[in-house]
C-alpha cells in the first residue's frame, strides 16, 4: 500500500458534496482523491470510499431508491463485503440504507421542512475506523442540510442495533445531553449515524467535509478523517 490513503469519492448524477468530500480528505489527511462516476465499475483500489451529499437521481421516488441500482454500487457492495471503509455522508447515507449496507430508513423530516443548520453529535462508540480516535462522549459541531433525516426503524431493529453498539452518533445539545432542542428531523432514539455489524461501513446526516478547516467555522469533522487515516495505519 501507497504512504497516502486512497479514497475514492463516488459520484451520482445530482451529487453536489463530491469534490468538497474530495478537499477534506486531501486537507484533513493528505490522501489521494479520486472522483468515480456512478457508471463506472472500478473503484481505482482505494482504502476509503466515500459515498457524498446532494440529491443522486433528483432524489426522485425517495432519497437513495434510484441511486443504489447505479453500476457502481455493486463495486461498494463487493468493497464493503471484503471488508473495506465505507463512508455514506447525507444522501450517501440514505443510498447505503437502500442499499442495504446499512439498517434501516431514512424518512421526511418531522415537520416536513427542509432543515439547513449547525448540529452538535456525541460520538455513541469508538468501534468504527471514523471514531476509533476519539473518546466516546465527545461532542462535534458540524452542519446539517436535508429533507430526509429522519431515521427510522421498527423497534426490533432498533433493539438489536443498540445490542450491537451500532449507533455511532447522536444528536445532542452542545452540552452533550439529550434532550428538547437537539433533534433537528425527529429521528428515531436521537440518532445521527450507524454502522454495520462488521462495523466498516458508517453512515451519518452531518456533513463532515463541510467542518473539516477552521475557515469554515469548525474543523470537528477532520476528526473523522484523521481517525480514519490513523487506523489505516494500524492496519498496514
Amino acid at each position: 500500500m501507497s504512504a497516502r490513503p486512497r479514497v475514492s469519492v463516488v459520484v451520482f448524477p445530482g451529487s453536489n458534496c463530491d469534490t468538497d468530500a474530495a478537499h477534506a480528505v486531501e486537507a484533513a489527511i493528505g490522501a489521494s482523491a479520486k472522483l468515480v462516476w456512478h457508471g463506472d465499475h472500478d473503484l481505482g483500489d482505494p482504502d476509503l470510499v466515500v459515498l457524498p451529499g446532494g440529491f443522486s437521481y433528483g432524489d426522485y421516488l425517495r432519497s437513495g431508491a434510484l441511486a443504489r441500482f447505479s453500476p457502481v454500487m455493486d463495486e461498494v457492495r463487493a468493497f464493503a463485503a471484503s471488508g473495506g471503509a465505507v463512508l455514506g455522508i447525507c444522501n450517501g447515507f440514505q443510498v447505503l440504507c437502500e442499499a442495504g449496507l446499512l439498517p434501516g430508513a431514512l424518512l421526511r423530516n418531522a415537520g416536513l421542512r427542509f432543515v439547513c443548520r449547525d448540529v452538535h453529535v456525541r460520538v455513541e462508540t469508538i468501534r468504527t475506523p471514523f471514531t476509533a480516535e476519539l473518546t466516546k462522549g465527545d461532542v462535534l459541531r458540524m452542519p446539517i442540510a436535508h429533507g430526509e433525516g429522519n431515521y427510522e426503524l421498527e423497534v426490533p431493529e432498533l433493539e438489536d442495533l443498540l445490542d450491537h453498539e451500532q449507533v455511532v452518533f447522536r444528536y445532542v445539545r452542545p452540552d452533550g445531553t439529550r434532550g428538547e432542542g437537539a433533534n433537528p428531523n425527529g429521528s428515531r432514539d436521537d440518532i445521527a449515524g450507524v454502522c454495520n455489524r462488521a462495523r466498516n461501513v458508517v453512515g451519518l446526516m452531518p456533513h463532515p467535509e463541510r467542518a473539516a478547516e477552521e475557515l469554515l467555522g469548525s474543523a470537528d469533522g477532520a476528526k473523522l478523517f484523521r481517525s480514519f487515516a490513523a487506523s489505516l495505519l494500524v492496519a498496514r
